[in-house]
């Protein structure tokens, strides 16, 4: 079995800062210990304790415990959600969040909600289906849950971006309105452009290789469109691709190697950096020391060898294939990612360069994370007769491609890339049940609001 092996190369937070103050005074007097603050936020939850009130408040990086005379001005009008101004003595207290809170002294309300709120954000688990959840998701992103979600998410585009910056690439912003799709097909939103044709990008694939030809190792992070009308728990119609293309490869096994040291640094930097969110999503991250590789017809056949499943597609992988296949790499070699390689050609774009041993595939590539597929990359056609030979054996015109092949008329080096679905793998790392989970503001084929 062969192995892919990646290489891995502060932000201030005010509850951290309150911290690193609180400890810096603790060795010096009685007196100074004693250390006036002043923060805001919103009320996040109230609790009357006899004569003293304790007032939750949920800032930017968690939440901070306030303890507050009920004859203060200002309390009487204090509810959940109202958004405040406090100062007081902050103390050590081990009992409390962070172990320290504020005594306060004064309160001054900003703004107080106008109508309760449909569901109770304060606990740790909403009592809401999805649906309400996501109707209402203005305000359920309030909860401390939902929203370590997408401080998790954060953390993997930051470490998307990081990494390969550290790797020598440029970041470059594709246009998302075009002339025709990158992946052929009808899954296009269609528009006009000022009276003109035009459709939302599937992806930045021909930029992206055009761009390698310019700065030989380019990435993006942008929106990506996709008009097919599934209703799955993970698709969406509009999602947040990872994308990048490497000049100069020797074969597409150095694209998986590189996004293997992705996700080793991507691991490391949440573990390190966002260990509060995954506390409170109760998250174990997969592993990404050595990924395994398997080519797609051996992935297929210890599936249904394996699982006693009969092959029904023989040119693609079927859902519940994946998630066996990601059995099977979990039960036989610890691993939660797993790259198959060498996909049939039938099944993959007329860029996509073809195995010479065996032009029935193509030097392609899957990533599987927990049996679900996260990434597609591969490498890339780059001589423009091929080039060319390729788009006429599939039927396909030159009709707004013409910059397109111009890159490859005047020469283009090796190239390859891939591409992540950032929902699709926040999804995967945090065991969510449902794309949509890991998406702000999800658009799918029945949602276009909020």
């Amino acid at each position: 079995m062969e192995f892919m092996k990646g290489t891995t190369g502060k932000e201030g937070k005010e509850i951290a800062e309150m911290i690193q103050l609180l400890d810096g005074k603790a060795a010096e007097t009685e007196r100074c210990k004693e250390i006036t603050v002043t923060t805001e936020g919103a009320v996040h939850r109230i609790r009357k304790m006899g004569e003293l009130v304790f007032v939750i408040l949920r800032k930017r990086d968690g939440i901070l415990q306030t303890v507050c005379d009920p004859a203060l001005p200002g309390m009487a009008g204090l509810k959940e959600e109202a958004c405040v101004r406090v100062t007081g003595k902050l103390l050590a207290e081990e009992r409390a969040p962070h172990g320290m809170e504020i005594r306060v002294t004064e309160v001054t309300i900003l703004s107080v909600p106008e109508e309760a709120l449909p569901f109770p954000v304060a606990r740790w688990k909403m009592n809401a289906s999805l649906e309400t959840r996501l109707n209402r998701r203005t305000l359920s992103l309030r909860n401390l849950r939902e929203r370590a979600v997408f401080r998790i998410q954060e953390g993997i585009a930051r470490a998307f971006r990081d990494y390969l910056h550290l790797q020598g690439f440029t970041e470059i912003h594709s246009p998302k309105i075009g002339s025709r799709g990158a992946e052929g097909g009808a899954n296009m939103f269609r528009l006009s452009y000022f009276h003109r044709p035009a459709v939302l990008a599937q992806s930045p694939q021909f930029y992206k290789q055009i761009m390698a030809g310019v700065f030989e190792r380019v990435m993006e992070i942008g929106p990506v469109f996709r008009a097919e009308k599934h209703n799955t728990k993970r698709h969406l119609n509009e999602y947040t691709g990872l994308d990048f293309e490497m000049a100069y490869i020797r074969d597409f096994s150095d694209l998986m190697q590189m996004e293997t040291g992705f996700l080793q640094y991507a691991v490391k930097l949440l573990t390190e950096e966002y260990a509060e969110e995954l506390r409170i999503l109760e998250v174990t991250l997969p592993k990404a020391e050595e990924i395994p590789v398997v080519r797609f017809e051996e992935a297929k056949k210890l599936a249904a060898e394996t699982y006693g499943r009969q092959i029904r597609a023989p040119y693609d992988l079927e859902p519940e294939e994946e998630q066996l296949i990601g059995a099977y790499f979990k039960e036989h070699y610890n691993a939660d990612f797993v790259f198959v390689t060498h996909y049939p050609a039938k099944k993959r774009p007329f860029y996509a360069m073809d195995d010479p041993a065996d032009e029935k595939y193509t030097l392609s590539f899957d990533l599987l994370c927990r049996g679900v597929e996260v990434t597609t990359g591969g490498q890339r056609i780059h001589e423009y007769t091929m080039l060319r030979e390729k788009m006429v054996k599939r039927g396909i015109g030159e009709e707004g491609m013409e910059g397109y092949l111009e890159a490859f008329r005047c020469g283009m080096p090796p190239h390859g890339g891939l591409g992540i679905g950032l929902e699709r793998l926040t999804m995967q790392l945090l065991g969510l049940t449902n794309v949509r989970e890991a998406c702000l503001f999800p658009r799918d084929v029945k949602r276009l609001e909020p």
